[in-house]
C-alpha cells in the first residue's frame, strides 16, 4: 500500500525537487559572477535547505546530532558512510559554516541544473575514478586548497553507494592523499543511517517517511596520529559501529 502511495507523492517531489534545481542555477551564477564566493556560498547553502523541504514531501525527516564543539579556524577531513544522493544536502547544511566540499565523480560536473554549477565553481573536484593519472593530482591540488583556506573537505571513503545501508569496506588512496596535504586538519567521522531507504524502489518511486539520522562523532586531531592506517582503521570501525542497516 505504501509503494502504491509514493507513485503520486513521488511525482509531486520531482517537480518541486526539479524546480528547486532550475531555480537556483541563474541565482547561483549571478552570485559566483557578480558578488564572488560568499555570496555563491549562501546561494548553495539556501539551495541545500530547499532540497531538504522538498525532501519534507514524502516524509522525510533528519537529524542530525553533533554534541562537539568543532573548530573553524582549522580545515577539516570529513569522512562519512554513503547509502545515498540523500547524504549530501543534510551534511552540507548542517556544516555549513565549515564551507563544506566534496570528491564527487566526474560525471556530475555536467547536465544536472544548480548540482554541476556547484561542483565545478564551489570549490569541490571532480574525479575520474577510472582514471588514477586524472584524480590523484586532483585530490592533491584538493588537499592544498583546504589546508590553505581551511574549509572541510567531504569524502565518502567507501566509493559507490550501499544500496542497503550494509558499510563497504573504506578504500585508503584518497583518504591518504588528503592527509598527507592537509597536514593541520580534523578528523569529523559521521556515520548516516537510513538515507538508502528513499531509494529502496530504485529512482521512482521513492521511499516514504524515512527517517535519515547522522551522527557526529567525536573529532580526532590528525598531528596526534603517527600511523594513517590505524587512524583509517579507527575511523572506519567508529562510523561503522553506529550503522544499523
Amino acid at each position: 500500500m505504501q509503494k502504491l502511495l509514493s507513485y503520486p507523492i513521488s511525482v509531486i517531489y520531482y517537480l518541486f525537487f526539479g524546480l528547486t534545481l532550475v531555480v537556483f542555477h541563474p541565482i547561483q551564477w549571478v552570485c559566483f559572477n557578480l558578488f564572488g564566493y560568499q555570496a555563491h556560498k549562501l546561494s548553495v547553502d539556501a539551495l541545500q535547505f530547499c532540497l531538504m523541504r522538498c525532501a519534507n514531501i514524502l516524509g522525510t525527516r533528519f537529524s542530525f546530532k553533533n554534541p562537539h564543539s568543532i573548530p573553524t579556524d582549522k580545515p577539516l577531513i570529513i569522512i562519512a558512510n554513503h547509502q545515498s544522493l540523500y547524504d549530501i544536502s543534510p551534511i552540507m547544511w548542517f556544516m555549513r559554516k565549515h564551507h563544506t566540499k566534496f570528491i564527487s565523480k566526474i560525471e556530475l560536473g555536467k547536465g544536472i541544473p544548480s548540482v554541476s554549477y556547484n561542483l565545478r565553481h564551489g570549490g569541490s573536484v571532480l574525479i575520474d575514478r577510472k582514471n588514477p593519472r586524472q584524480s590523484l593530482p586532483a585530490i592533491t591540488k584538493f588537499g592544498e586548497y583546504i589546508e590553505n583556506t581551511k574549509r572541510a573537505a567531504v569524502i565518502f571513503p567507501e566509493g559507490t553507494r550501499s544500496k542497503d545501508g550494509t558499510p563497504k569496506p573504506f578504500q585508503t588512496k584518497g583518504l591518504q592523499m588528503l592527509f598527507k596535504k592537509i597536514p593541520s586538519a580534523v578528523i569529523v567521522p559521521i556515520s548516516i543511517n537510513n538515507s538508502w531507504k528513499m531509494q529502496r524502489y530504485g529512482m521512482f518511486p521513492m521511499g516514504l517517511g524515512t527517517h535519515i539520522k547522522f551522527t557526529v562523532h567525536k573529532p580526532l586531531e590528525l598531528a596526534t596520529f603517527a600511523d594513517m592506517q590505524e587512524l583509517i582503521k579507527h575511523v572506519e570501525s567508529t562510523i561503522k559501529a553506529h550503522i544499523h542497516p
